[in-house]
C-alpha cells in the first residue's frame, strides 16, 4: 500500500498515476463493495493500464453499503447531513491520522501554517455534530492554531461580530469558514468592513434557502464583509481531502487528489477542458475506503488543472454541510 509520506509527497503526474494504479489494485482486492461493482461491469482488471480506465464507484453506494477495505474496526464514522427521512451517506474511517494529515497539508498549501491562523466558524460545534467530517476538520485546525480567539459562532452572531471587530495580532490570518446559508444570514444582520478576514464558504443552500449561483452568492457576500474575494471549500463526507478556491470559484486540488469530468450521458467517456460534465474524483487519501468516486456534481475542468462546480444532476437530493443546521 502507498505510504502516507509518499502519498502526501507526490510531485508529478507520473507519480500520481503510478500510485493511483497501486491503490486501485489494493482496493479491488480488499474492498468487497468496490470489487462487486467492478465485477458487475464485467471488467477484467488486467486490461486497466491507465487512470482513465479505472471504474469510478457511484457516490450513492455510501448510502447503502459500508464502503471499506478489510475488517479493521473504524476509528470514526462520518455521516452526511440530511433532512428528516433522507438516507445519509456514511464513511467508515479506519485511520483518522491520515485524514488529519491530508486536510492539514491541503490547508497549508493555500493558507500557510494553521498555527498562525485564527479560526472562526459558522458551523455547529463538535458536540452538536459529532459525526461531521467538516466540523472535525475545523476543530482539529483550531487545535493546531496558537490563537486563543478561535471559536464556533453559529448560535452567537453578535459574538462573531465582536470577534471580527477585535484588533488582530500582527502576522496572524483570520479565517471565517461557514455554512453558506449561515454566512448569508450573518451578512444580512451584521454587514461591515471586516477586511482582511478570509471568508470561506462550504457549499450551496441545500434546501435551507433559495439556491442562487456562486456568482450571485459572492456578489452578495463580498460587500457585506468588505472583501474582494470569497473563498470556497469543496469537500464531502465521502472524501478525506478537500479542494480549495481562493476566489472566482476555481478550485485547486492537492497533489494526491484529481478531478476528471465525465460525459453526462455516457459515464465511461471523459470530456475535454472547458466542457461541462459530471465530476469524478480520485482521492488517494481514501486508502481504506474507495479512492475513485463518481459524484452527483456537475463541473468544468480548465486547462490549468483547476475546476469549477456548476451544479448538480437532477433529480439529486439536496445534500451537504448546510443541512446540519
Amino acid at each position: 500500500m502507498v505510504s502516507r509520506e509518499k502519498m502526501l509527497g507526490i510531485a508529478s503526474e507520473r507519480e500520481f498515476n503510478l500510485f493511483a494504479m497501486e491503490v486501485f489494485l489494493y482496493q479491488y482486492s480488499q474492498n468487497e463493495v468496490y470489487r462487486e461493482f467492478v465485477d458487475a461491469r464485467r471488467i477484467n482488471i488486467k486490461n486497466i493500464s491507465r487512470v482513465e480506465d479505472i471504474p469510478f464507484l457511484p457516490i450513492e453506494f455510501f448510502k447503502t453499503r459500508d464502503v471499506v477495505c478489510g475488517n479493521v474496526p473504524p476509528q470514526a464514522t462520518f455521516r452526511s447531513s440530511g433532512t428528516t427521512g433522507m438516507v445519509r451517506s456514511r464513511h467508515l474511517v479506519t485511520d483518522l491520522s491520515l485524514y488529519r494529515h491530508s486536510f492539514t497539508k491541503g490547508f497549508e498549501r493555500c493558507y500557510g501554517n494553521p498555527e498562525n491562523v485564527q479560526f472562526l466558524a459558522l458551523t455547529p460545534t463538535p458536540e452538536q455534530a459529532p459525526d461531521s467530517s467538516l466540523v472535525y476538520m475545523i476543530q482539529k485546525l483550531m487545535d493546531l492554531s496558537s490563537s486563543p480567539e478561535n471559536g464556533f459562532f453559529l448560535a452567537n452572531h453578535s459574538g462573531l461580530h465582536a470577534r471580527l471587530r477585535q484588533r488582530r495580532a500582527r502576522g496572524r490570518k483570520v479565517v471565517l469558514i461557514g455554512l453558506t446559508y449561515a454566512l448569508v444570514d450573518f451578512a444580512a444582520n451584521f454587514p461591515g468592513d471586516y477586511e482582511p478576514v478570509i471568508v470561506i464558504e462550504t457549499g450551496g443552500m441545500k434546501g435551507k434557502r433559495h439556491e442562487i449561483t456562486r456568482e450571485e452568492l459572492h456578489s452578495l457576500l463580498c460587500p457585506a464583509f468588505g472583501v474582494e474575494q470569497i473563498h470556497s471549500e469543496y469537500g464531502m463526507t465521502e472524501l478525506l481531502s478537500q479542494a480549495w478556491s481562493q476566489g472566482d470559484g476555481r478550485f485547486s486540488t492537492p497533489p494526491w487528489m484529481k478531478v476528471l469530468i465525465r460525459e453526462t450521458n455516457d459515464p465511461l467517456t471523459y470530456v475535454g477542458p472547458d466542457e461541462t460534465g459530471g465530476i469524478n474524483i480520485i482521492d488517494l487519501a481514501n486508502q481504506d475506503s474507495c479512492s475513485f468516486i463518481a459524484t452527483e456534481d456537475l463541473g468544468r475542468l480548465h486547462f490549468d488543472g483547476q475546476f469549477e462546480v456548476l451544479g448538480r444532476f437532477d433529480p439529486s437530493e439536496a445534500r451537504g454541510c448546510s443541512l446540519m443546521i
